[in-house]
């Protein structure tokens, strides 16, 4: 059985994740939501905080911000999975201590990476929401490695959108299926 992956995608503060929660909630069964942030600031773990009262106690977290597809993997036994965040994932992949320091080695590994959570989505045979940010929109970063997490994290929103039957853009809360209203050009 495939499963069924879906982008949510916006903004920050946008409410993405509320809104894949929403949809999880409105699927009904069981639900595992997979957490790739790390505590690693006060900031954040007030975000994070606010992001576990939000949920209900029913399900199941998985802290992985790393090793992802393997977490994936073992949630798959849910009837939905949330995976949030894919953008904070990648940052985590990028700044993480054994990282490779050539740019087009963190590309391949990014690549690969995308490559392995889609593979482990479609293998789940449950619907997967993947929630990332949309962070191109705004100015051009000012230092290097700003700009290729930009473009690495453009790169990965296209992959897993390429292989997504539904991708929601979320803005002031509300979210539009663009998959759905897409214009197709065959070239």
């Amino acid at each position: 059985m495939s499963g069924k992956i879906v982008l949510v995608t916006g903004g920050a503060r946008s409410g993405k994740s509320a809104f894949a929660e929403r949809y999880a909630a409105a699927r009904g069964g069981t639900v595992a939501y997979i957490a790739t942030a790390e505590a690693l600031d006060g900031e954040m773990a007030a975000r994070i905080a606010r992001h576990r009262a939000r949920r209900p106690a029913s399900w199941r977290t998985i802290e992985a911000p790393r090793a992802a597809a393997a977490a994936l993997t073992a949630a798959g036994a849910a009837d939905t999975v949330i995976f949030d965040c894919l953008t904070v994932y990648l940052a985590n992949l990028l700044l993480a201590p054994a990282a490779p320091a050539a740019p087009e080695e963190r590309h391949r590994l990014v690549r690969g990476e995308i490559a392995a959570l889609v593979a482990a989505a479609r293998a789940a045979g449950t619907a997967v929401l993947f929630v990332t940010n949309e962070v191109g929109a705004g100015i051009v970063p000012e230092n290097a490695l700003a700009r290729e997490y930009r473009d690495l994290a453009g790169l990965a929103n296209q992959q897993v959108a390429a292989a997504a039957a539904e991708v929601y853009l979320v803005v002031s809360g509300i979210a539009v299926d663009i998959k759905k209203i897409a214009t197709r050009i065959e070239v």
